[in-house]
């Protein structure tokens, strides 16, 4: 079902706007009027990163007026495999000051506005009450509720989505729209753990499908803005890349969620979080405990410490995968990949010793997997940090 355009028009397009957009002039449900739509459209999209690279470029080359960006990260050189929007001159500089120098190297009329802090409680409200609309492009779970609740309570659509490895997930979170709407809450409505969700930095991302999911997000933008279609509200895409597999779920407020799915309707609520495949916690019935304080937490001081003790016989497990360990290996670690830990494999033949410190990139896969070797009788720890601490850390 089709909605109303977000904004009004501007009053008129300069000669120059005109033939930017003239393709777009073409398009029945877009034509003049509503390319004088996205001119006059405000979009704060949060993060410059995979997902807000193609989103902003595209946005910035359809002709959106004024667009926000929200980011305060600088760009490393590990980023450019999927954040395009920024090239190797860029390495080291602020992410808002590249990706608006990007925009306006597609259109300098563009009114570009950095936001060179994070998102908060105290400041989110504020920033985003300054757009018509808000993508969010964002890679952790606090901030992305942040952004669902701040814009509930401004009555503006979250153009949202996720991805991780080979998977991905898009929607539209409009507490206001036309007929009922849906939030960020309705998907996932209990917030996940910190160590439940592992970040792209420690499971990989394909950098395509960043591509993919941002074109697809920066679409819903311009739908929204000129009325066009039927936007994403409602509805969740997942995306299996890997398989080529777009899947419809559809999405129904909780509290009349039941009521509203015929019997047998797949309910989004039932679906899978793409961080959540990428680590699969041990669930109560492979007998760990699954509580936060079930697994001590090791520093990299601590750690260093006990390896230079030569009556301490504490052996490093490392469950990354070979190919980050190749990258960046942690001296005289044993590997043991996360998967044959949590499948019990790695246990059948344990021979690494009865106390051990398990490392992964930052942290999350190796509290997973000391849980349940902790579980299996081993006294295993979980380095904090993970390899990112260890290698960062200054030796005394």
């Amino acid at each position: 079902m089709g909605i109303p355009a977000l904004v009004e028009p501007v009053a008129e397009l300069t000669a120059e706007q005109m033939a930017r957009g003239s393709r777009h002039l073409l398009l029945p449900g877009i034509g003049l009027v509503g390319q004088r739509r996205l001119r006059s459209a405000r979009v704060c999209v949060l993060g410059a990163g995979g997902l807000g690279a193609p989103v902003l470029q595209y946005l910035a080359a359809a002709g959106v007026g004024t667009l926000g960006i929200v980011d305060d990260d600088v760009v490393d050189v590990s980023n450019l495999q999927r954040q395009v929007i920024h090239g190797s001159s860029d390495v080291g500089r602020s992410k808002v000051d590249s990706a608006r120098d990007a925009v306006h190297d597609l259109d300098p009329s563009i009114v570009v506005v950095p936001h060179p802090v994070r998102l908060t409680s105290d400041n989110a409200t504020e920033i985003l009450g300054g757009y018509d609309l808000v993508v969010d492009g964002t890679d952790n779970f606090p901030t992305r509720y942040l952004v669902s609740d701040a814009a509930a309570e401004l009555g503006i659509p979250v153009v949202w989505g996720s991805v991780l490895r080979f998977d991905a997930q898009v929607s539209v979170f409009w507490s206001a729209a036309p007929g009922g709407g849906v939030t960020l809450r309705d998907l996932f409505p209990v917030e996940p753990r910190p160590d439940e969700v592992p970040s792209c930095a420690e499971a990989g991302v394909l950098g395509a499908l960043c591509g993919q999911v941002g074109s697809l997000m920066a679409t819903e933008v311009l739908k929204l803005v000129c009325g066009l279609g039927e936007p994403l509200i409602g509805r969740v895409l997942v995306l299996d890349a890997l398989r080529s597999r777009w899947t419809e779920v559809p999405l129904a407020p909780s509290s009349r969620a039941a009521a509203s799915s015929p019997p047998g309707a797949p309910r989004a609520r039932a679906a899978r979080w793409p961080e959540a495949v990428a680590v699969a916690r041990p669930s109560p019935s492979t007998g760990s405990a699954g509580g936060d304080d079930d697994v001590p937490l090791v520093g990299v001081d601590e750690l260093a410490a006990r390896l230079a003790d030569p009556d301490d016989e504490v052996v490093v497990v490392d469950v990354r995968e070979p190919h980050e360990i190749a990258a960046a290996a942690f001296p005289g670690a044993v590997p043991v990949p996360l998967a044959t830990v949590l499948d019990g494999s790695a246990l059948r033949a344990w021979s690494h010793g009865p106390r051990v410190v398990v490392v992964c990139h930052a942290g999350a896969r190796s509290h997973a997997a000391a849980q349940v070797l902790r579980a299996a009788g081993v006294d295993a720890s979980s380095l904090t940090g993970g390899i990112v601490a260890w290698r960062s850390r200054t030796p005394a």
